[in-house]
């Protein structure tokens, strides 16, 4: 079979970026920030805890949990009641995970993710009771595989370090800003694995994907550049942040097409249709996966909301920048995830659902913003408590509903 002028054009870029990963320097460019803007530059201190979390909001979610404070006490025993919460949990290290497609084969994929979940989920039940067993179960967890894990390997490998790579640092950041009992000799093991093994597979970024798959890879990147105090990884991220959320959620003001992701090859009508999941009408707020499924876009906008949330703790004000992207694309997902879809959409028809995907952006465009976004707010109300894809999303009503910092 002759492949089309879009495949064609994808496989070189994929070679290209395959070729840049094997090299010495990942060189994949991000479009430079605009003339004249100074908020690309990653913060004179960084701030921690601040990888999607911060001490003030940590402690507004202690607060609201010890008063038996609704919804934050519902989703705290949600938590403490998942197997992530468990003090008897044996960590599964191995040296290469191996993630095929849809995870076939499953070579460690799922004993990564969720064992990074529960060093996160362990974190935040620290911080909760200040038992300290719940802190040096994330430890033990945490020290398991840093001195193991070398590679990830086989199709899924970007995203399988960019869903890991989540949720390790938002772990390791309340472990080490908040407890003392992490052996500094550990946790400096526990950096140089984000640093040789994680890093170097998603800060390039991967222009030929489909959107969330870049989006997790800058989520993974900035949370990591914000533990290892790495100003030119945080820099990237969000600079190919600048250039992938246009590219993933379209706005009229974009034009009569879609933005295209820089460096992908997509640059006619047809091939960016074919991109977009055959659909050719666009409004406000649709994203590149809606025809794909609500639930992969519902990765790409989580994605896109932790990196703005871990940019805020930051200083610097990502969600100012994608404020009407966000909202819209938000409102859009959340309606019809409630309501039948109109014809124009995807013709007519919606593939799965958003999940849990919606509190971090709520909290932050309607509570911070004061943005009204009635149909996220329908949506995210009726999913309370929001718990865990179990991929890298994870108890995200207990840490951003309503909290104001």
């Amino acid at each position: 079979m002759t492949p089309s002028p879009l495949r064609a054009k994808l496989v070189v870029a994929a070679l290209s970026a395959l070729l840049t990963v094997a090299g010495t320097q990942v060189a994949t460019a991000a479009a430079p920030a605009p003339a004249g803007d100074v908020t690309i530059a990653a913060p004179a201190t960084f701030t921690h805890p601040g990888v999607l979390v911060s001490r003030p909001q940590l402690e507004f979610m202690r607060t609201k949990v010890l008063a038996n404070a609704q919804p934050w006490k519902a989703a705290y025993d949600q938590m403490m009641g998942s197997k992530y919460a468990s003090l008897t949990r044996t960590p599964k290290p191995r040296a290469v995970v191996e993630c095929g497609s849809y995870s076939n084969p499953n070579h460690g994929c799922t004993d990564e993710r969720e064992d990074a979940i529960a060093a996160y989920t362990l974190s935040l039940a620290w911080y909760v009771t200040k038992d300290a067993r719940y802190a040096d179960k994330a430890i033990q967890i945490m020290d398991a595989w840093s001195p193991v894990i070398k590679d990830h390997t086989n199709s899924n490998a970007r995203l399988q370090t960019a869903w890991s790579g989540s949720s390790w640092p938002k772990a390791a950041e309340i472990i080490r800003y908040t407890y003392t009992g992490w052996p500094a000799a550990n946790a400096t093991r526990f950096a140089t694995m984000l640093r040789t093994v994680y890093l170097p597979e998603i800060q390039a970024g991967l222009a030929n994907t489909n959107g969330n798959w870049e989006l997790s890879m800058m989520e993974a990147s900035i949370g990591i550049a914000v533990f290892l105090e790495d100003k030119a990884a945080y820099d990237k991220a969000v600079s190919i942040f600048r250039t992938r959320l246009p590219a993933y959620v379209y706005l009229t003001s974009d034009g009569a097409l879609p933005k295209t992701p820089p460096g992908s090859g997509i640059d006619t009508r047809a091939e960016i249709v074919s991109y977009w999941h055959d659909q050719s009408t666009f409004q406000d707020g649709v994203s590149q996966e809606t025809c794909r499924d609500f639930t992969h876009t519902g990765y790409g906008l989580a994605a896109a909301a932790h990196i703005a949330e871990t940019a805020h703790h930051q200083g610097q004000d990502l969600w100012g920048e994608n404020q009407d992207r966000m909202r819209h694309a938000y409102g859009l997902h959340a309606r019809y995830q409630l309501e039948a879809m109109p014809s124009w959409l995807c013709g007519g028809t919606r593939k799965q659902n958003l999940g849990p995907t919606t509190e971090v952006a709520f909290n932050a465009l309607n509570t911070r913003l004061g943005i009204g976004m009635a149909n996220t707010q329908r949506y995210t109300e009726q999913q309370r408590p929001q718990g865990t894809d179990n991929l890298f999303i994870a108890w995200e009503t207990l840490t951003h509903a309503q909290n104001p910092a």
